[in-house]
């Protein structure tokens, strides 16, 4: 049997709680099997390494493994999606095209968001879990896939299903073997090392002296309700590194980026509500844009650095935009105090524009890549492509 300890070194898995434990060692002993896997668990928790050490410890693991995040797709092109098309079959289908089931063939398919599908696609979900047998879109023929489903949802199937939104066979189906990913709540002893590895992974990205904790910020850290789980977490610390001058963090200065619970207020209680995954992102895409800016204003002094440096002749010269008049030997405060930059500083962004800058310039970064961009910005690739759609933002930039 695969060590516990050698798969969370792997997988980059931190924590040492007899709940988490107990779902890793699920995981890897289901994963010799063909059966489906049912990921459950609040946002933010890490349901999505689960899938990936259950393909390691499998016998497909030389295989594809394609994870697929279901609330992320239009609801109109989901089937084509998972499924492919044919040639012709809707307006656009200019070439037939695989899906996510025949592209994974002999390896596993991740599910995520299963909860989001619409009921048309739980059906063709439903039939390959039962037969291994799907349709392309616009096709009668009928093809074999060899896949194995994992899947995951922070949403409460029991109380879809009652409601009509998700389907009872394929909830069965599915929860072949159902594993149960802990809140962070639920680990207290592991919140600290979290912090630790997030504060010391940011201050490495951005050279920058990492922050620590006194013992009453590390009481308070270890206390709080957390919501938003380990996802919540990165981002405080994140925030903390990059806004905060001290580098001993204070229970004063920690209380700063922790949202007041009411009394009696449990993280599952709010989890997963639209408003509060919506703030969430926002919050963490500005702080992105901090951390970018950051790296802009280095950038920036350095390029001033040499540009002043660089004319050991008399007389003037040009920056890089031949815009702004440059006197050799003049001192930088006099550059910096032009009436042109004056004014360029003064031009106030609203929030909305910062967040547009932000996702083109990530995207550019990864060459129009989602899943990239999204990882990059903090975000589920779902928020992604909404903000993309609310900012109406060209993916083809």
């Amino acid at each position: 049997m695969t060590d516990l300890t050698s798969i969370k070194n792997r997988f980059g898995i931190i924590g040492n709680s007899p709940a988490l434990d107990r779902a890793l060692e699920v995981a890897i002993r289901v994963a010799p099997t063909d059966l489906s896997v049912l990921v459950t668990g609040e946002s933010g928790v890490g349901k999505e390494f689960f899938p990936q050490v259950i393909h390691a410890c499998s016998a497909r693991k030389h295989n594809k493994y394609i994870a697929v995040n279901c609330g992320a797709i239009p609801e109109g092109t989901i089937d084509s999606e998972l499924f492919g098309h044919e040639k012709g079959s809707f307006t656009g289908a200019i070439d037939a095209r695989k899906g996510y089931f025949e592209e994974a063939d002999g390896g596993t398919i991740f599910l995520d968001e299963v909860a989001e599908l619409p009921h048309s696609t739980q059906v063709r979900l439903l039939r390959v879990l039962q037969t291994g047998e799907y349709l392309r879109v616009g096709s009668a023929r009928v093809q074999k896939t060899n896949v194995r489903v994992v899947a995951a949802t922070n949403t409460d199937l029991q109380e879809a299903i009652a409601s009509g939104r998700f389907r009872e066979d394929l909830y069965y189906r599915l929860s072949t073997v159902p594993i149960t990913v802990p809140p962070l709540r639920e680990r207290r002893g592991d919140i600290f090392m979290l912090f630790r590895k997030f504060a010391s992974d940011v201050a490495t990205q951005y050279r920058m002296p990492v922050i620590t904790l006194d013992g009453e910020a590390r009481r308070l850290l270890e206390n709080y309700g957390w919501r938003g789980n380990i996802r919540q977490l990165k981002n405080v610390a994140e925030q903390i590194s990059a806004i905060e001058e001290a580098r001993v963090i204070t229970p004063e200065i920690l209380a700063r980026y922790l949202p007041a619970q009411a009394p009696g207020q449990t993280a599952l209680a709010s989890a997963g509500r639209p408003d509060d995954d919506r703030m969430t992102s926002e919050r963490e895409l500005l702080y992105k844009v901090l951390f970018d800016m950051r790296g802009d204003i280095n950038e920036l002094r350095r390029m001033m650095t040499e540009l002043l440096h660089g004319f050991p002749h008399p007389g003037p010269a040009k920056d890089i935009a031949g815009l702004l008049p440059v006197t050799a030997g003049a001192p930088a405060a006099d550059y910096a105090e032009s009436e042109e930059v004056v004014e360029e500083s003064r031009r106030e962004l609203t929030k909305a524009d910062v967040q547009r800058e932000s996702i083109i310039k990530a995207l550019r970064r990864h060459n129009g890549r989602r899943k990239d961009a999204a990882a990059e910005l903090f975000m589920s690739e779902r928020t992604l492509y909404r903000k993309i759609k609310e900012l109406g933002i060209d993916e083809r930039l």
